[in-house]
């Protein structure tokens, strides 16, 4: 069994940054990929970014540039630098999970991106 725990959301103002973490506990096993998901309000859950246990990453075509993911492997965590924030970026980020062919998500954390 893995839980993800997610942090790091909140209140920031267009063009600020914030950094959202996904810390992993339980049976973690290689392969591996954790992905960042967008669910912003009224609409369906838009993929962000992924990383793999090896470091390969890719991204949505709307981030890139302005959003980076991470990890830290010791500490089972996984990180989203977000930078250039925009009105369309608020809403609840989810980490997932997919190794062994099962899948986890974590509670959500909640970005608002309003002046």
């Amino acid at each position: 069994q893995v839980q993800l725990v997610e942090s790091g959301g909140g209140l920031v103002q267009p063009g600020g940054s914030l950094r959202l973490s996904c810390v992993a506990s339980g049976d973690i096993a290689e392969p591996y990929a954790v992905g960042w998901y967008l669910e912003a309000p009224g609409k369906q859950q838009d993929f962000v970014a992924q990383i793999t246990n090896s470091g390969a990453t890719n991204y949505a075509a709307a981030v890139k540039g302005r959003i980076t993911i991470s990890r830290d492997s010791a500490k089972n965590a996984v990180y989203l630098q977000m930078n250039s924030l925009k009105p369309e970026d608020a809403g609840v980020y989810y980490c997932r999970l997919l190794q062994k062919g099962y899948t986890y998500w974590g509670q959500g954390t909640q970005v608002i991106v309003s002046s």
